[in-house]
């Protein structure tokens, strides 16, 4: 199987160079090309069509949210790339902005987590195959920050609901969370219908359409019609 091709777009030197090395060492993975501006990653984009970009949250030119503008705008131009954020804002608002408008081919990673090798290549492979990909603290933001919310349904959750519900919004299939959680895939779906009627939500088995519905109902935005 040829390597995953991949573009990085990250301002800061030292962490450039240490995602670079990190890289490097997986067989996987062919970097192509690497950036320091959002300019710079649209050129790069362009010349190498990549499988995946992995990219800063905020870069040149103005620091601010280039690296969610750019995983929106790719989702129109490159609709089969996939795209990591990496950031070390773990805030409702950045990661509704990278996986509010779906979460099919898309992951979000905190800065503290980039040097593990094996947790980042998950990553990459995961919003390559079309997947998604949460990291857990982000998800635990979103909990916490959702629970203190007192009509909140969270609050009705079972705390085994609560871990079925984590590892929802991790990206994960019925199957999958069945495997991480030694339990059976019929129990499972047992929690999930019981989320879903819990939080107001429609069935869907697909996953990155379940993955968006969890993740807009814990930041308390409504679903897009």
């Amino acid at each position: 199987m040829a390597p995953l091709r991949v573009v990085l777009a990250e301002d800061n030197l030292l962490v450039r160079q240490g995602l670079i090395s990190v890289l490097a060492t997986v067989d996987s993975i062919e970097l192509v090309a690497t950036v320091a501006s959002l300019p710079e990653l649209e050129c790069a984009v362009e010349k190498h069509a990549p499988d995946v970009v992995v990219t800063d949250i905020r870069m040149p030119p103005d620091h601010t949210d280039e690296g969610v503008r750019a995983a929106d705008a790719f989702r129109l131009s490159h609709p089969k790339m996939g795209v990591v954020v990496i950031s070390q804002f773990a805030e409702p608002e950045y990661v509704l902005g990278v996986l509010g408008e779906g979460s099919r081919g898309r992951g979000y990673v905190v800065k503290d987590r980039v040097d593990d090798r094996a947790h980042l290549v998950r990553a990459i492979e995961a919003v390559a195959a079309g997947g998604s990909f949460i990291d857990d603290e982000v998800i635990d933001v979103l909990i916490t920050s959702r629970s203190r919310d007192l009509n909140s349904p969270i609050e009705s959750l079972s705390p085994r609901e609560r871990e079925v519900l984590a590892e929802i919004a991790a990206g994960r299939s019925n199957r999958a969370i069945a495997e991480q959680l030694a339990v059976s895939r019929h129990t499972v779906e047992k929690h999930t219908n019981a989320i879903f009627t819990k939080f107001g939500l429609g069935e869907d088995d697909e996953v990155n359409r379940r993955v968006t519905a969890v993740l807009l109902f814990l930041a308390g935005r409504p679903q897009s019609p």
